[in-house]
């Protein structure tokens, strides 16, 4: 059984997923808009991947014995600068992302709840990855710069990540 705190601390990272994927769907559109199809299409594998991780979370706590209660998911951003402000405001969101699952750990802790420590490690493995993978591209963006050619080419290239359509 989960305590209060523990449930409550995971419904809330329900939430916080639940708006990872509003946020990564409202850039999808955006790049889509601007005529980048690959980052769009990398947008809502992204998208796809955190309701994966709300489902995850909600899993969790119905087989604890807990009860899942979702509250309303804010509107995100729609307007971005830039495809590299699109990718720099992912990579701050994936670092806040990674900080709420270490403060679930914190509190999985402070409530000796063994079960669901072992269940973050598979969210901090996964924060690990998110935050390379969206550096990666900011920093392949910022080495480019406003240059057409390879900005077409990495668009193509970020398009060529399974499961966008």
């Amino acid at each position: 059984m989960l305590s209060k705190a523990v449930q409550n601390a995971i419904n809330e990272q329900i939430n916080a997923e639940l708006y990872s994927a509003y946020l990564y769907l409202s850039m999808s559109a955006h790049c889509a808009a601007s005529n980048r199809p690959g980052s769009a299409s990398w947008m809502r594998v992204q998208a796809q991947e955190e309701l994966g991780h709300a489902m995850k979370f909600f899993g969790y706590v119905i087989d604890r014995g807990g009860q899942a209660i979702l509250k309303a998911v804010g509107q995100p951003p729609t307007e971005f600068k830039s495809l590299l402000d699109i990718f720099q405001q992912a990579l701050k969101h994936e670092q806040e992302v990674t900080r709420k699952i270490h403060k679930l750990y914190e509190i999985a802790t402070k409530e000796n709840d063994y079960a669901t420590q072992v269940e973050l490690q598979w969210f901090i493995t996964e924060q690990v990855e998110e935050e390379k993978n969206a550096g990666e591209i900011v920093q392949q963006l910022t080495m480019i710069g406003d240059q057409a050619a390879p900005l077409f080419v990495l668009d193509r290239h970020l398009g060529m990540r399974a499961g966008g359509k």
